[in-house]
């Protein structure tokens, strides 16, 4: 079976799923192996729930009656498929990467785009090898553009996605310090990251730029196929502003006022606006759309809970998107509680990265500090430094948290979310 051959089966699919419990009627399931399991096994299980066809890579329970077909690697499959479906749509993709802020950035792009073109987009963080290519298997015909986020932890990961995303624009968000043990350090951050615009520029297509960023402007200099905002010179100019915590700009005297905290998210909505004004939104859409979208995600998140105001920003930390919650935290009025967790992935710089971090913390002068984490246990030997969020818990059912705003701010790992409800 190649991916010609099958291609006219996936056009009549309803979805592509790899999790057999989500598998509908007309779906396609791809059954991938594990170390202790082989999702073969479940190949007539799925056809019997309506699978319009299973992908397998074990040859014996191949079936071609019930469109059961082999292929040596499911995976490979998936990301061959995507990549002949990719270029088969004729519409702009975005492909969106950076260190901190790409989920929270692809979902206002959605929102503001979505104002006038039905927009398909990456869900949740599927943006991985196997995330990439489920949403480009995503798109269907009523689809006018889409927004492709891609994730990475090392080199040329970036490069191989761009391989099946194929976008037409990109945007990177920011270069910092995020898994540095897989990138080799800031520079190789940089090199990674770097890989879409490498892509962007081979093949001609479009780079959104923040000319406030100077790696940004200097990776860009020599490439004339722009869009940029950010200064007087840009193509487009915001204006930071901020109310009652909440981040928003302002365009020719128009203001739009997030419900996202942090004037770190300011990049955010700019690159959102300026890509709706490209493509030709109207200014008070954009304003409607960023006024009405709502973060879940645990990301820049603020949630009023009794008297109390939580920031919820638990799905992902490191030493640069840390630094930023803090300096944005501090402004908050009233009493402040930090609670904040292990920054993960940070190699030989982890023990430093975090004592830095903890000084800033304890610099800003924050009520109460506490600590969760094997790493920040070997640096902060205060009462308030727990090793897991399960020992915290135990310790919250105890002792009441009495500051007006409590920051939970830690690696997906960490889990901190599960605090919550005993704050």
């Amino acid at each position: 079976m190649n991916t010609e051959q099958f291609y006219p089966l996936f056009l009549k699919a309803a979805h592509v799923v790899i999790d057999s419990r989500k598998i509908e009627k007309n779906d396609i399931f791809f059954a991938f192996s594990g170390e202790n399991f082989n999702a073969a096994t479940l190949a007539e299980e799925a056809v019997n729930k309506g699978a319009l066809a299973v992908i397998v890579e074990r040859q014996d329970y191949e079936n071609p009656e019930k469109n059961i077909f082999y292929v040596p690697s499911t995976l490979e499959f998936l990301q061959e498929l995507a990549r002949y479906h990719r270029k088969k749509l004729q519409i702009p993709v975005i492909g969106l990467t950076g260190s901190n802020g790409k989920t929270t950035t692809k979902e206002i792009i959605h929102a503001v785009l979505s104002e006038k073109f039905n927009v398909q987009y990456t869900r949740g963080n599927l943006n991985n090898h196997i995330g990439v290519p489920l949403t480009i298997l995503s798109i269907k015909p009523e689809h006018k553009m889409a927004v492709v986020e891609m994730g990475a932890n090392h080199q040329k990961e970036i490069d191989f996605l761009c391989t099946i995303s194929m976008p037409d624009f990109g945007y990177i968000t920011n270069f910092g310090k995020a898994h540095l043990e897989g990138f080799g350090g800031v520079e190789g951050v940089i090199k990674g990251k770097s890989e879409l615009y490498d892509y962007l520029k081979n093949n001609c297509k479009t780079i959104l730029v923040n000319d406030n960023d100077p790696i940004q402007v200097e990776k860009t200099k020599e490439y004339s196929g722009k869009i940029t905002f950010g200064n007087a010179e840009s193509d487009y100019q915001f204006e930071l502003v901020s109310e009652q915590n909440f981040v928003g700009l302002i365009y020719k005297n128009q203001k739009a006022v997030s419900k996202l905290t942090g004037e770190y998210n300011f990049t955010n909505l700019c690159a959102a606006a300026s890509l709706g004004l490209y493509f030709g939104i109207d200014f008070d859409k954009v304003i409607h759309a960023i006024e009405n979208y709502t973060p879940t995600n645990m990301r820049s998140q603020v949630v009023e809970k009794g008297n109390k105001t939580l920031v919820l920003d638990t799905y992902n930390a490191n030493p640069s998107s840390m630094a930023a919650s803090l300096k944005n935290f501090i402004t908050f009025e009233g009493s402040k509680t930090i609670i904040i967790g292990d920054m993960l992935e940070l190699g030989d710089e982890s023990e430093r990265e975090h004592l830095a971090i903890l000084k800033l913390a304890q610099d800003l002068g924050f009520d109460e500090i506490i600590t969760v984490g094997k790493i920040f246990r070997t640096v902060n030997h205060s009462p308030l430094s727990f090793e897991e969020t399960s020992s915290l818990t135990e310790y919250l059912k105890k002792n009441i948290i009495t500051s007006k705003n409590i920051l939970l701010k830690g690696s997906r790992g960490i889990a901190l979310e599960k605090a919550i409800e005993f704050i």
